[in-house]
């Protein structure tokens, strides 16, 4: 998608998950999801989330069967990189490095995620190394 990111609210966030989670769902399962305790209006509330996700391009419904069939067409990782490029932009001028080190100073982390870091930025290392080659 290389549109201009859509804010999604909360609530179509909740839905998201659910599909990112389980898989494609119709509006029930995806209301028995959500709503354990469903009431009527539930069933409508999520017919309605999945609409406006639709119309922002998050979802796409299957036709083709008797029940409408929701999967997501967003990653994870692709609205989670809109976010935080929005965040980015706005706070910090574009630039990434305050908002990582932020996040990285503001809580421990375990010795697995600092080696993940730490082959992230080699990676990212060898690779600006591969591009500099090519030139």
């Amino acid at each position: 998608m290389g549109q201009t990111p859509q804010n999604v609210t909360d609530a179509e966030l909740t839905v998201l998950q659910a599909l990112w989670e389980h898989g494609p769902a119709t509006i029930r399962q995806l209301t028995d999801r959500l709503y354990p305790g469903r009431r009527t209006s539930d069933f409508a509330t999520v017919q309605k989330l999945l609409e406006r996700l639709e119309a922002k391009r998050c979802v796409e419904r299957d036709r083709s069967g008797s029940s409408q069939v929701f999967e997501a067409t967003i990653e994870r990782d692709e609205l989670m990189g809109r976010w935080l490029r929005v965040v980015a932009e706005k706070l910090c001028n574009g630039s990434l490095v305050p908002m990582l080190t932020y996040l990285i100073k503001g809580r421990s982390l375990s010795a697995k995620e600092r080696q993940a870091l730490r082959e992230l930025v080699e990676e990212l290392d060898q690779k600006g190394k591969t591009k500099r080659d090519r030139r």
